[in-house]
């Protein structure tokens, strides 16, 4: 695990991972903005093969309205990026952690924001 990141392994196949947590992440009141599907994508670019592997782009309206009035160009940050991919046999769900992300504002005022908004990502990976 990076120290700008929070993962786990799933005990679910590829696609249920992604079901599960767009679910969890939508019982925590995040909305998928984007779905990047990075193995297509490379397949289609640049014909090459790679694993299951895709970014979504979760948002809750209501922390992203908040942090963009602490933050006008804070946009270049947004939307959290959760991860789903396929390593090694096993299903793996990430996420960029916002207190590692927003810290490289130098906002003090997005601290506890931060903390809160990773407190609920981290909350429904883990209940993928």
């Amino acid at each position: 695990m990076s120290n700008y990141g929070y993962s786990r392994t799933v005990e679910l196949g590829y696609p249920q991972a992604v079901e599960r947590v767009t679910q969890t992440l939508k019982e925590e009141g995040f909305g998928i903005l984007t779905q990047i599907d990075v193995k297509a994508t490379l397949k289609e670019k640049l014909g090459v093969n790679f694993p299951n592997y895709i970014i979504l782009g979760a948002c809750n309206p209501s922390y992203a309205h908040k942090s963009l009035q602490l933050e006008t160009e804070l946009g270049l940050l947004l939307p959290c990026n959760v991860i789903v991919y396929e390593h090694e046999g096993k299903t793996q769900v990430a996420m960029l952690k916002p207190t590692a992300a927003l810290g490289l504002v130098g906002n003090p005022q997005l601290d506890e924001f931060a903390q809160e908004v990773e407190a609920k990502v981290k909350r429904a990976i883990d209940h993928v």
